[in-house]
């Protein structure tokens, strides 16, 4: 059996061709993406081990340690702690560390990574005897030794366009600083590779800038050969205070650095293995079809192995062994190919400017095995229910047919069990639609619903592809008449058939399709909320995440030509007896000018000294009403509480949060001391270079976001778009497998209607009413398999919507109908092109010979 089996495979290698395929892509998605995720961690790795060579342990401020003076963090590490250090027995040496972030403007005047300063890294350059620092090697000039010079990383000077002598103008957290780049350096930090940039200051000068004179946040200490680690480490721990500092092995350094990076990588790896899933699992339908056709095709052949000895049992394994050695084939072909898109994977994320480190491809054993596993096992599940199917074929029922049509028993079960997995679903998800909220729980009981429901459509199909496709039929016979009729019916010949071949293009049109409702709808009701009360011109802010506008910032922007109003707003949280709120506090009179509230009781005009406005959630939620008096805990100076009186109530909009007063109640508790952004309404007509005025009058610093209401609205839907145009790129992988399946179908269906063929041919069809023939059945299929897809999609996204609605009041379903239709068309188009080799098959086929065949 094992060498009727390979025989097989042998014998119908164009039919497996498409099945292959199927299994090649899917298997190269996971191995690929198996690869990839092993790569850039090792790559990560490698190079914060790299960047930390010879550190055996580091001594670190403690991160809760901040509000000193100024604003700026409290550290018990200074200079006679590193000089402690370096006395103990077994430490080569210790560099004292100064980290801090330093956004860059480019040459151009551009900010860089401005919305991730995060990723902007500063530190200190630390020359040894002979000048250079072993950590920074330089690539060109010399280090920083004076308060007016910097030196960037290689990178980060070819990224901003500086050389070495010019002007570099860059922002720690606030006013825009200017310093000379007098030279540049190399760095294995992962953190610069993967997308940030490094300034670089004498030891003063940074600590100027991020801490105070003498102080640290990090005392890396290198040990000397043969030196006992943890000895070293019980040694440096009886020098530190018992609060305020830590110390960290080298490896655990290593590895906190290469964790962020290789974490984000890790998770898309885990998305792409998501997706990869899919893939295989559409790739299942296209291979239970095409065993199916096999096997009907193969009936006599299988009934005269019966007839000779073979058990039941004998042809299932024959069968199975068929599919693993398919499998096999097209597994090991299938990872040659994901280490392809391994290779290519990180040239290209580095193009969106993912900037993953170089390293080589690591291939694991655990890879190997995986990815052939994965692809013979799906390929066996798949083949399982045709190998079932072929052991119940009876000697003689066999021998006289070819291909027979599914019992109608067999439908009964099936139907029954897709209404039964179909009403489940839609119970479920209208369950979840009821109770609108996303507690994870929810969102959960959305999966199994989503799940149950695409499920029970799939098992569905044969029962919903007579009355559409009988409808498409119609149209067909209509416009094409013996050409469209034909197609119709060869369609309808074998329900079970075109059902499978539609349930691959309709998953993946399933998920597309809820996906796009979904995103559109959310995107819209964010549109709403963000443009919601707010009427202002420009927002001017400062992107670093704990800066903020001088309080002056307002009264300057005012003095700008062209600007009609300037409104200062900042936000702090109280404590309450109905828990904690946050009162914005701004110029009352101003405000208006800038923004739009929907009063319910009062007015912008009431409010004052002492007297808030209040939204009606919190109004509902601390059972206030006007004249109220509201206790808010302040912790600031003498005063623990301070009273403010309701005179207004307003409805909740995304412009103002909880409460609105004015600027003397507020600021004077916000923890900054500064603002957070200034509304700007511009003068009748003068908004052109408004933009480039107000950031002038600020001090220009990359730091600084002015941003027009349309920017506001587009950068904080951008991540919705991103998200969405990836998954349209993963999900493409699906159906690109699902076509290969309509053209293996359709290849399959004209080699066991070779004889049905030739008869149209003598009766008078000529070749181009077969080619039409075929082309019209191929779109019938698509078109159904859309049709269910998108109907789905809308339903999945109609009922989870609500999910979203239990936390965004604007969110309401909108279809995007313009998008929707491109995808009809894109199951007309493949369709179409999915027909065209079997078509040209079918019409090459030689009339004679056609009716002869059995």
């Amino acid at each position: 059996m094992l060498r009727t089996a390979l025989r097989n495979v042998l014998a119908h290698k164009s039919r497996l061709l498409m099945t292959a395929l199927a299994v090649l892509l899917g298997v190269a998605f996971v191995s690929g993406t198996l690869v990839f995720g092993d790569s850039v961690a090792g790559s990560f790795h490698n190079a914060a081990a790299k960047s930390l060579k010879g550190v055996a342990l580091s001594v670190q401020a403690d991160a809760s340690g901040a509000g000193g003076s100024e604003g700026k963090p409290i550290t018990v590490l200074d200079t006679e702690l590193a000089r402690k250090i370096s006395a103990l027995p077994g430490v080569a040496s210790v560099r004292p560390t100064v980290n801090g972030t330093a956004t860059l403007a480019a040459k151009d005047g551009s900010p860089v990574n401005a919305d991730n300063n995060w990723q902007n890294l500063a530190t200190n350059y630390l020359p040894g005897k002979d000048g250079k620092d072993s950590r920074f090697p330089l690539t060109a000039g010399r280090g920083p030794a004076a308060e007016g010079e910097l030196a960037l990383d290689t990178r980060t000077a070819e990224k901003t366009g500086y050389r070495i002598g010019d002007t570099v103008r860059f922002a720690t957290d606030g006013p825009a600083l200017t310093k000379k780049l007098v030279g540049t350096v190399s760095t294995d930090d992962p953190r610069v590779a993967a997308g940030g940039t490094l300034t670089l200051f004498d030891t003063p000068t940074a600590q100027k800038l991020f801490l105070h004179a003498g102080q640290f946040d990090e005392i890396t200490v290198a040990a000397k050969t043969g030196t006992d680690e943890r000895a070293l480490t019980a040694r440096v721990q009886t020098l530190l205070p018992e609060k305020g500092a830590r110390v960290v092995s080298g490896a655990d350094l290593a590895a906190m650095q290469s964790g962020g990076g290789a974490g984000d990588s890790g998770f898309f790896a885990k998305l792409l293995m998501v997706f990869a899933g899919i893939a295989l699992f559409v790739g299942a339908f296209i291979i239970a079809n095409t065993f199916t056709m096999l096997i009907a095709q193969r009936s006599r052949e299988i009934a005269l192995m019966r007839a000779v000895g073979a058990s039941r049992r004998q042809v299932v394994r024959s069968v199975l062994a068929e599919a693993a050695l398919l499998g096999l084939g097209a597994s090991a072909a299938g990872f040659a190919l994901g280490l392809g898109i391994a290779a290519a994977m990180r040239p290209l994320l580095n193009a969106t400017g993912a900037a993953l480190p170089d390293g080589p491809l690591v291939i694991t054993t655990s890879t190997v095995a995986s990815s052939l596993a994965v692809g013979v096992l799906v390929t066996v599940l798949a083949a399982w229910l045709p190998s079932r199917k072929a052991a119940k074929i009876a000697p003689v029922e066999a021998l006289s047919s070819v291909d027979q049509a599914p019992p109608t028993r067999a439908l009964v079960i099936r139907n029954v069990l897709g209404t039964l997995l179909t009403g489940a679903g839609v119970l479920v998800m209208l369950y979840v639609s009821t109770f609108r909220t996303n507690s994870q729980s929810h969102v959960q009981i959305a999966m199994l619903g989503s799940g149950l429901t695409l499920s029970g459509m799939i098992v569905l199909a044969p029962l919903l592809s007579r009355p559409l496709i009988t409808l498409a039929g119609k149209v067909t016979t209509r416009w094409f008449g013996v050409s469209g009729k034909l197609a119709k019916e060869n369609a309808l010949r074998n329900p079970r058939r075109t059902a499978a071949t539609a349930s691959a293009l309709m998953i993946g049109l399933t998920l597309i399709t809820a996906l796009t409702v979904a995103g559109y709808s959310t995107q819209q009701a964010m549109d709403k909320q963000i443009a919601q009360g707010l009427t202002a011109d420009y927002t001017v802010s400062n992107s670093f995440h704990r800066g903020g506008l001088e309080p002056g910032a307002a009264d300057k922007v005012a003095r700008v030509p062209g600007v009609a109003a300037a409104v200062p707003v900042t936000s702090t949280g109280f404590g309450t007896k109905s828990g904690r709120v946050v009162i914005t506090g701004t110029d009352p009179k101003a405000f208006g000018k800038t923004a739009e509230l929907d009063f319910r009781a009062g007015s912008l005009r009431d409010i004052g000294p002492g007297k808030i406005a209040v939204s009606d959630e919190f109004a509902q939620k601390a059972g206030l009403k006007l004249g109220a008096t509201l206790d808010v805990g302040t912790n600031t100076g003498k005063t623990r509480t301070k009273k403010l009186t309701v005179v207004g109530i307003y409805a909740q909009t995304r412009a103002v949060q909880d409460a609105l007063g004015t600027l003397a109640d507020v600021f004077p508790y916000s923890g900054t001391k500064k603002l957070d952004k200034v509304l700007v309404k511009a003068g009748p007509g003068k908004d052109a270079g408004l933009e480039r005025k107000i950031r002038a009058a600020l001090g220009d610093s990359p730091l600084l976001k002015v941003e027009s209401q349309e920017q506001f609205i587009k950068a904080a839907g951008g991540a919705m778009t991103t998200a969405l145009n990836m998954m349209y790129g993963l999900l493409s992988m699906a159906v690109v497998i699902a076509v290969l399946g309509v053209v293996n179908t359709l290849a399959m269906s004209v080699f066991e209607r070779t004889r049905e063929i030739g008869m149209l041919r003598a009766i008078g069809l000529d070749r181009a009413g077969i080619k039409q023939m075929v082309r019209l059945e191929s779109i019938v299929i698509s078109l159904f398999g859309a049709v269910l897809g998108i109907g789905t999609g809308i339903f999945l996204a109609w009922a989870g919507g609500s999910l979203m609605a239990s936390s965004m009041k604007a969110y309401e379903m909108a279809l995007p109908w313009g998008r929707l239709g491109i995808f009809l068309v894109l199951a007309l188009a493949i369709g179409v092109l999915a027909a065209i080799w079997p078509a040209r098959r079918a019409a090459g086929l030689n009339m004679l010979r056609s009716i002869q065949s059995t």
